[in-house]
């Protein structure tokens, strides 16, 4: 390989989850990430515009990946990982995501070159609808 990044690549983001089922429904219904398939019951992988999202249950370390263990949030409080959503109307985000389930820390926020706001999904991972002003 004589360039990376390269045509042809793409990023998933890998987010571990207790219940696939539960966080299949939230993913899907919630959000409204597209599923492409589901894996032996303990992986689920969605496109949300054209981002990879792969959801998977707890698992220890395998030959490839020694001495790791993949888990949900410990903390909930203390964020090592968020995703930002980049929105046209984040107050109009903000109540599609609501009527749908989403529970947000806090309505939307404007400051003086963006209004966003942050909720999680049912594992506690963050998530943040910016929509960039000015």
């Amino acid at each position: 390989m004589k360039q990376f990044p390269a045509t042809g690549m793409e990023m998933t983001h890998i987010l571990v989850v207790l219940d696939l089922g539960r966080s299949r429904d939230w993913y899907r219904d919630v959000l409204g990430a597209t599923l492409t398939g589901e894996y032996g019951g303990t992986s689920a992988v969605f496109n949300f515009q054209g981002a990879w999202l792969l959801i998977v249950t707890p698992g220890g370390e395998t030959r490839d990946k020694p001495g790791t263990q993949f888990a949900p949030p410990p903390d909930p409080s203390k964020i090592s990982h968020s995703i930002t959503i980049r929105v046209p109307d984040c107050r109009a985000a903000y109540q599609l995501l609501r009527s749908r389930g989403a529970e947000f820390l806090t309505e939307p926020v404007e400051s003086g070159w963006e209004i966003r706001c942050f909720f999680r999904d049912p594992d506690g991972h963050l998530f943040e609808i910016s929509e960039r002003r000015g």
